[in-house]
């Protein structure tokens, strides 16, 4: 199993587009990934409604669990996603 806590880089959290982008980028994973708060249970990172509900805002601590082959490198790109500021322009 692979874990990693990483800080929610988007300036409005994890709300719909940054959501949206996270989840197809964890749909696209070849095992499933996990997201979860303190004090919250982890959920399906491929769950667009499920990601939403976590509640997550900017600078927010989430934690990213798979295991499985390919956990660490899935877990690592989905880190790397969330780090960044998805509502910036591209």
């Amino acid at each position: 199993m692979h874990q990693r806590t990483v800080v929610v880089g988007s300036r409005s959290g994890l709300h719909a587009r940054p959501a949206s982008l996270f989840v197809k980028a964890a749909t696209q994973q070849p095992v499933k990934v996990t997201i979860g708060r303190d004090g919250q249970s982890a959920v399906d990172a491929r769950s667009l409604l499920s990601v939403l509900a976590l509640g997550a805002q900017h600078g927010d601590s989430v934690v990213l669990t798979a295991a499985g082959d390919g956990a660490e490198v899935a877990v690592e790109e989905l880190a790397a996603l969330l780090s960044r500021d998805l509502d910036a322009t591209p």
